[in-house]
């Protein structure tokens, strides 16, 4: 099977965080566990979206929803480890697009991993997929377009 590549322009990064790796979030192998980091990466878009005013769940029941998650890891890391999550969007379309990070350690400016979280908008009452609201668009101008 071919090695999952994930590689994403400088340009769309939008906002950045800082998460610790906690003691629980180690597994058997003594480093940051997958499960651990994909709590981390959700805690990272829920920042993002709460930053950018961007509620996961509207009065009228429309939300984000994630569609897919892929993680490509590049280093361990371990307990006490302060990691930086950068968080961008791009390839949006009429009901959605991409939210993608890529965690580093700051202290020795190791690459850990790089993820992309597809996403669309999601009316929870009707549960349906809905089109992008206009005012989440215009808050990331440099973001392009796929059909």
């Amino acid at each position: 099977m071919a090695r999952l590549h994930l590689d994403f322009p400088e340009d769309q990064y939008y906002y950045t965080t800082p998460l610790t790796v906690r003691v629980t979030d180690i597994n058997a192998a003594n480093h940051l566990g997958n499960d651990s980091m994909i709590s981390m990466i959700s805690e990272a878009r829920a920042r993002f979206l709460f930053e950018y005013g961007v509620p996961e769940n509207e009065r009228d029941g429309t939300g984000i929803i994630v569609t897919d998650l892929a993680t490509t890891y590049r280093a361990e890391a371990h307990a006490r480890d302060q990691l930086l999550f950068e968080v961008g969007v791009m390839d949006f379309n009429k009901y959605g697009g991409d939210i993608t990070f890529r965690v580093t350690r700051p202290k020795d400016k190791v690459l850990v991993a790089m993820a992309k979280s597809g996403f669309v908008f999601f009316n929870y009452k009707s549960s349906q997929v809905v089109a992008m609201p206009e005012e989440f668009r215009n808050k990331f101008s440099r973001v392009n377009w796929i059909d």
